[in-house]
Formats: C-alpha cells, structure tokens, sequence
C-alpha cells in the first residue's frame, strides 16, 4: 500500500512552529515510504480564513522546503462532494435531522452541567417523528453500543466508548458541512493512509472513525503529536518571540537550521543533533516520537543556525544574506561577493540579520564612529600611527591580504609600537567600530580608495576632537 500523509491548515493566521513541525513529521513519512505528501487547506470558515494566511501558509512551507506532490485542494471547492455524502447519510438512515432551537440546546447543557454531568446531545430528534420545522442541522447517528479502539504510533492504544460520544453536527442550519465531516471525507477521497495532527484532535478521531466506518471507507493510521512550550515551560505563544516560521526568515535564522530544530523538537535518533534533510528521510519513525510536551530552546536554535552558516555552502546562504541587506535598504552590488562576508563572519553571529547588521561597513561609507570605540581608540596618540599606515597602505600596489598585513607590520615596526596601537585606531577607522574579523582580510574586502578616505576621517575627527577639548 502506497502512504500517502497530509497537512491541513485552518488560513486563519500564519504558519506557525507548531503546524511547521506537524507539516515536517507528515512530509517525512511520505518521503522516507516514497509516498505522497498532500497540502489541503481547510478554509470552511469563512469568516475567519483568509487570502493572506492562505499566502503565509504556502510562503512557509515554501521557505522550509516542504514540497507537496498534489494539492493545495480547498476544502470550499468540495461543498457539492460533502453535501451528496450527507445526502446519503441521511437516506442510509445514519443521520438525522435535528430541529432543536439554540434555547432549548442551551437549557438542556446547563441543567447537565448543573447536574454534574459532561454536556452533550440528548438525542431528542433521533428517533421522534413528532418533531420538524424550517430549519434544522444533520446530525450524525453515532453507534450507541460498544467502543472506538485505535492505536495511535505516538501514544499507543486509545479507546473511547460510544457512550461518551454524542450525535455530532456534520452540517449546519445553512446546510454548510461541519470541520469533523469536511475532514473524513477529504482524507477518504484523497486516500490518505497516514494523518498526523496535534493533540487537540485526540477527541476528534473516535468520532471521525465512526463516520468513516458509516461511509464505508478505510480507517487511516493516526499520530497525535504533543505541544511545543516555551522556554519558560508554558505553551507556547506570541509572547515569547517567533512563533510564526516565517518570523524565524524575518529574524534571520536558515530553513536548514529551523527543520533541524522541529525535526529534534519531540522526536531523537540516538544522540545525533545534526541531521541533513536526506538523514531526516532515512531515520525518521513516528513511533520514535516522543509524547511528551516539547520545551523550544532558543538557545539550541541559535547554536543550529550557527553551525549552518559555517558549514553550509556559501552560495546557498548568500540569498538569504541578500534578503537581510534588502530589509537594511543596503545596496550590496558595489562590494565585495556575499560569499567572501559569510566566509569572514559566520563564526561571529548567530543569526543572517546580525550578520548583515556587522557588515554594514562593507557596502557602506563610514560617516561616523561607534562612542564607545572612538573615545578609546582615536585619541590624540593615535594620530602618528593612523598617518603612517594611511601612507604604507596607499603604497599597497597589489591590494590584498598579505600586504595589506605586511603595511600594518611595517608601521608598528617603523613607529616602535606594539600591533594593537596601530590595529586598534585603524580598526576602527575602516569599519567605524572596535570589532571586525582579522583587520588585513577586512580591509582586503573593502577597496583600497574607500580605506584611505575612511583614514583621513578618522584622522579629522581626531584633530576636531583636539582643537574642542
């Protein structure tokens, strides 16, 4: 039997870190089977589904590289398939019209309630011919004896008795069919074999077994995945920070790091943390999920997303460096290849938006100096230095490392100080603050006119500084 998984999204917001990792575990097992993956949006509330979250759903899956083999369907495309199934519910005398008013539903769950007991459907319409009118919803004929068992691959064996489960709506006053039906008769007609979904649908599959057992259709095989929490141990939440994965591009971080990280977010493979998409393919297991509640780390993300921008190819990183110079307003076409930035700074950020942040000075005149490492490095005594490296450097006729490095030599040489009294103010003049990576493969990405200028800057702002004090 082929496996064919699916996601379903509600659009009523974006992709967020949950729905990714649930989407991710459902690729996974369609991949590694050599199945499909079916991306099926679940857009029957219209009042709160949206073009937009529907464009921050595909644009996420996008990003995370989680590719669908059909779809997305559109569950508003398929009224006519739910309204035929109901239809024949109906006829095969397997559910029912029920005329009860709001009111009378309202006072018959306070009083249970009141009573102590679980609001439910007490069954009036179900068998009384005495009862009709204008306007009624379907409600599905649940079995009342015996019980729903399902093994579910993270969770085990899961019962629940009929008894428990009331007549479930499956279409409403307005004759629109209801979530639990749209979604039986999608998985049927699409033949999914395999559906993963979060916790919260636990209550749902015993009554969405019994519909599909009432149409005649296979049973797919389920896998409810826990909650992500948040670092502080509660669910996680706007509140701490990125929860939308399009949010996690926003502040920089690589899909590659953000896939590694749901993919360890509940599920392991011995002690490994590193994982290539295509060892994800090889070694994932739905029943190696764990079921337990997933705390997010932020901390293990940032140290992913470092170890991506190290070991990843350059060029593969490069256009989601663009992107974060493209939010800075940074026009990067007049210096040096973003291949040859990453290379320099990977090891010093955690994320592509610091990155572009540090590297300013690269695409960028320097028109002022970081306070702090003015007041420290431009200063008076740094005036001799700074003149006479400017001098060896616009001697530089092959501007490179080596003899950029060989000028800044020479200067501490000639002068009789120590490196850091000629780096240090030349730093900062290049740059325009006190850090960068080793100044000779610094200034070698910058163009040796641009270097000079930034010099005699430096140097003005030392005399100004002077003639003010």
């Amino acid at each position: 039997m082929s496996v064919v998984t699916r996601f379903a999204p509600s659009p009523t917001g974006y992709l967020h870190v949950g729905g990714a990792r649930t989407a991710l575990y459902s690729w996974l097992v369609a991949k590694a089977q050599g199945g499909e993956f079916v991306l099926r949006i679940e857009d029957t509330d219209r009042e709160r589904s949206t073009q937009p979250a529907i464009d921050a759903i595909l644009e996420g899956m996008q990003w995370l590289g989680l590719n669908w083999d059909k779809g997305p369907y559109y569950q508003t495309q398929r009224f006519d398939r739910y309204k035929e199934l109901i239809d024949q519910l109906l006829a095969e005398d397997k559910a029912y019209k029920c005329y009860c008013s709001t009111e009378r539903l309202e006072k018959m769950r306070e009083e249970q309630m009141a009573a102590g007991q679980k609001p439910r459907y007490d069954g009036h319409c179900r068998d009384n011919p005495n009862v009709s009118g204008d306007k009624y919803v379907v409600r599905f004929r649940n079995p009342q004896q015996g019980s729903v068992v399902f093994d579910d691959h993270i969770r085990g064996r899961i019962e629940f008795s009929n008894q428990e489960l009331d007549d479930l709506i499956i279409a409403r006053s307005d004759g629109t069919p209801t979530y639990n039906f749209c979604v039986v008769v999608d998985d049927w007609d699409m033949g999914i074999t395999h559906v993963v979904r979060g916790e919260d649908h636990i209550n749902n599959t015993p009554r969405q077994i019994n519909i599909l057992k009432a149409l005649g259709a296979p049973v797919p095989e389920y896998a409810h995945v826990s909650m992500i929490l948040g670092d502080d141990g509660k669910k996680l939440s706007k509140r701490h920070g990125a929860v939308s994965v399009m949010q996690y591009r926003d502040d920089g971080y690589l899909p590659e790091a953000v896939i590694n990280y749901l993919a360890r977010l509940g599920w392991s493979h011995g002690d490994q943390e590193i994982f290539s998409v295509e060892e994800l393919i090889q070694y994932f297991k739905l029943d190696d999920v764990n079921k337990a509640a997933s705390a997010f780390n932020t901390e293990k993300l940032n140290w992913l997303n470092q170890h991506y921008m190290k070991t990843l190819p350059a060029e593969q990183i490069a256009p989601q460096l663009q992107w974060q110079f493209d939010q800075l307003g940074i026009d990067t076409r007049n210096g040096p290849a973003l291949e040859k930035v990453i290379g320099l700074q990977a090891d010093r950020v955690k994320t592509l938006k610091e990155m572009a942040d540090i590297s300013r000075y690269f695409y960028q005149a320097v028109t002022e100096f970081e306070e702090k490492a003015a007041k420290k490095h431009l200063r008076p005594v740094a005036k001799e230095p700074l003149q006479k490296a400017r001098e060896l450097l616009a001697a530089v006729s092959d501007w490179n490392a080596a003899n950029i490095q060989a000028a800044i030599n020479q200067t501490a040489e000639v002068l009789e100080v120590g490196m850091g009294k000629v780096g240090m103010p030349l730093r900062v003049a290049a740059t325009g603050g006190g850090n960068s990576p080793s100044l000779d493969v610094t200034l070698e990405l910058i163009p040796q006119q641009s270097v000079l200028q930034r010099i005699d800057l430096a140097l003005q702002f030392i005399s100004e500084r002077e003639a003010n004090s």
